[in-house]
């Protein structure tokens, strides 16, 4: 039986959070621009990867929690944006769309002058059904995964 100690749990799942931010810059640099909520998704990533080399650094292996969660958090994030894409619930205002009855035109226009030029609430790429939102989700939650297994690792 190969047994897997917590240092290479830690390496493994900072790693894939690194994999997913590196993904996420590809994607920009192919002209796929984030949203207000794919930048947000980014932050606990990065979170991830400066709590992996602590812990890699240092041997505090409890901070692989912490690891755990900022990988809970962007997946959070992740299923949050998904539902928005899917129209479960509204995203935030500031990069939806919004319906345009019942605005002057004043108001039409300042909305439209005003618009995010990449919307929250649509799809601009996806795989097997899932948005990059989706799969930051599911992949995310499997990184969480990772992070308790090595928190929890003798």
């Amino acid at each position: 039986m190969i047994t897997v100690n917590s240092r290479f749990l830690v390496l493994l799942a900072a790693s894939g959070s690194l994999a997913l931010l590196a993904g996420a810059f590809v994607f920009q640099a192919f002209g796929f621009a984030p949203c207000e909520l794919c930048l947000l998704q980014r932050w606990p990533h990065a979170a991830a990867i400066l709590i992996g080399g602590l812990v890699l650094l240092t041997g505090w292996r409890n901070l692989a929690w912490a690891g755990a969660l900022a990988a809970l958090t962007t997946a959070a994030l992740g299923l949050y944006h998904t539902g928005v894409e899917r129209g479960f619930w509204i995203g935030p205002t500031a990069c939806s769309s919004s319906p345009v009855e019942g605005l002057s035109s004043d108001e039409l226009m300042s909305q439209i002058l005003n618009a995010p030029l990449v919307r929250c609430n649509e799809v601009v790429w996806s795989l097997f059904g899932l948005s990059m939102a989706s799969w930051n989700a599911v992949l995310s939650l499997l990184l969480v995964l990772i992070w308790v297994m090595a928190a929890r690792r003798d």
